[in-house]
């Protein structure tokens, strides 16, 4: 699909460097970048915006300087922000392992800050032009889904997400009916964030982030502007809620 004006929020991840790679190969694709690293993709014609944090007065900002790139609408929005594990926050194996401030930073970039941008971006979203609004999510925050237990503060942040993520929906049918909220679980793929965890993934199910870029952009090219979220695989699969 060509004439596409795409926004990538977290832009330092893996798979979201895939996705400028992929969308820069198209051509005629207007890409816009957001990261807290410095200028991570030097690709022509690609406008890189730098923030310091995802606090809310940074993301106000930073959606002013987005404003001002031109005046065409976006078609395609990324939010790519994500946190499973750091220095101080690990994946809860037993219930004894829940710490508050571990449980709270998880919340904040796994949930709070994609609604943050939801909330600033409306109003320059919101037009005649249709629009794929996609948040990684991960198939661990379904609540059917869950079988195996553990990641307590991940599972529980993916679960919020999905459940604001549908509730914007459920209002956007009346407000902003141009634009299709998906929460995209990308699969297991080669990346930082999924490293320490990679041991017991069979080859087969370890995707590379040049596959998950073509499958979400696949996935999310043909997916009706229906005011309804999503929940979906790299597949294109629906995930129970």
């Amino acid at each position: 699909m060509t004439n596409q004006k795409v926004l990538i929020i977290g832009a330092s991840s893996t798979i979201a460097k895939a996705l400028v790679q992929a969308y820069k190969i198209m051509g005629n694709v207007k890409v816009v970048l957001v990261s807290r690293e410095p200028e991570v993709i030097p690709i022509r014609d690609v406008v890189y915006i730098q923030i310091n944090d995802y606090l809310e007065n940074t993301i106000v900002a930073a959606i002013e300087k987005i404003k001002i790139v031109d005046n065409t609408p976006f078609t395609r929005v990324f939010i790519c922000n994500g946190l499973l594990h750091s220095d101080s926050v690990k994946p809860e194996k037993r219930i004894e392992d829940i710490s508050a401030i571990g449980f709270q930073n998880t919340i904040w970039v796994n949930t709070v800050v994609p609604m943050i941008w939801i909330q600033k971006l409306t109003p320059i979203l919101t037009s005649k032009i249709e629009c794929k609004l996609v948040v990684f999510s991960a198939r661990v925050g379904s609540i059917k889904d869950n079988k195996l237990g553990g990641w307590y503060s991940y599972r529980a942040s993916k679960a919020a997400l999905n459940m604001l993520l549908k509730t914007t929906a459920i209002e956007f049918a009346r407000r902003a009916k141009n634009i299709k909220i998906i929460a995209f679980h990308p699969g297991t793929t080669d990346t930082k964030l999924s490293k320490p965890f990679q041991k017991n993934v069979p080859k087969n199910k370890l995707f590379t982030p040049e596959f998950v870029a073509q499958s979400v952009i696949s996935v999310t090219n043909n997916m009706p502007i229906d005011g309804t979220a999503s929940y979906i695989d790299w597949q294109g699969e629906s995930i129970e809620w």
